[in-house]
């Protein structure tokens, strides 16, 4: 009996190390790669596409980021635009003297500074003045606003931006080939052997410094001009009359205008003229009366009877 238990024991324990081994052997072989004896070769062109479709992307990647690296390290030289900015305004003001001043030292506080004037002080109502600014171009913009807005009421305003950076580079090449020119020119001059070489590098020279003073003369004038923004004002008296060329008409009827004006303009022109000279004819009139009636009368006065024999014996 005992060997009968020993037996169904050692029976029962066999079985169960048989199906552990064999549940884990089929379990590694599900999970587990398969050996290479067993690959095919359709398996491992699959394997071979999948792994080069999963590198190109990351591939692809690298060779953007890299095109990027280098376009964003070069870097666009953006050159400074040279800008000549011009205006007129017109404001109607209560007093123009004071307005005047003020328009001065809005202008001279912002760094400008006045290159012209023109008033006319026709009694405080009817008085005007023209004045030509000269304003840093940083400064422009603040200086309008002050000026349409502490003087008066700003009636209107014109502005005008002129891009010359082309031709500020222009001058600039020019000038530089004008000096390299030159340079040769006068390097030249002292290789000359003879009398004739010598003038006639002279008169190079001469001419081409000619054209370098000028060249200087327009890269300063351009530079000015860049540097510093140029303002017409115009302030008015209250009751001022204030011409719009905005409002003028247009076609016939400001032809019609135009011709109306003018000859406006004319006949006040003749009357002046005509007023000027009034005063020089009542004097001189008389006089030629006079001299000429002197002259009519020595005309009309008889000759002498010419002598006879009997006169001139006796």
């Amino acid at each position: 009996m005992t060997r009968f238990r020993y037996g169904l024991a050692l029976t029962a324990a066999c079985s169960a190390v048989l199906l552990t081994a064999c549940g884990g052997g089929g379990s590694a072989v599900q999970s587990g790669a398969a050996p290479a004896s067993l690959s095919s070769p359709a398996s491992e062109d699959a394997a071979a596409r999948d792994e080069s479709t999963a590198k190109e992307p990351q591939a692809r990647q690298t060779r953007q980021g890299q095109a990027g690296g280098v376009a964003s390290g070069v870097q666009a030289a953006q050159q400074e635009r040279q800008v000549i900015y011009t205006g007129s305004m017109t404001v109607r003001a209560e007093r123009v003297a004071p307005a005047v001043q003020q328009a001065k030292q809005i202008v001279t506080e912002a760094g400008g500074y006045l290159s012209q004037e023109e008033s006319n002080s026709s009694g405080d109502t009817e008085a005007s003045a023209m004045l030509e600014f000269k304003i840093p171009t940083a400064k422009y913009g603040e200086v309008l606003r002050r000026l349409g807005g502490e003087l008066g009421k700003q009636l209107s305003l014109n502005q005008n931006a002129q891009d010359v950076t082309l031709k500020v580079a222009d001058v600039e090449s020019r000038l530089k080939s004008a000096q390299q020119s030159l340079e040769s020119l006068r390097a030249l001059l002292k290789r000359a052997d003879t009398i004739g070489q010598v003038l006639d590098v002279e008169r190079e020279i001469s001419s081409r410094e000619a054209d370098l003073e000028s060249l200087q003369a327009q890269q300063k004038e351009l530079a000015t001009q860049t540097a510093m923004a140029t303002l017409t004002l115009r302030l008015v008296g209250p009751v001022a009359a204030v011409e719009d060329p905005a409002d003028e008409p247009a076609g016939f009827f400001g032809g019609l205008k135009a011709g109306w004006q003018a000859l406006v303009s004319f006949t006040q022109t003749a009357l002046t003229v005509i007023g000027a000279l009034l005063p020089w004819v009542a004097v001189s009139v008389p006089l030629i009366v006079l001299v000429v009636w002197l002259v009519r009368r020595d005309r009309r006065r008889p000759a002498p009877a010419p002598a006879t024999p009997d006169t001139e014996a006796a």
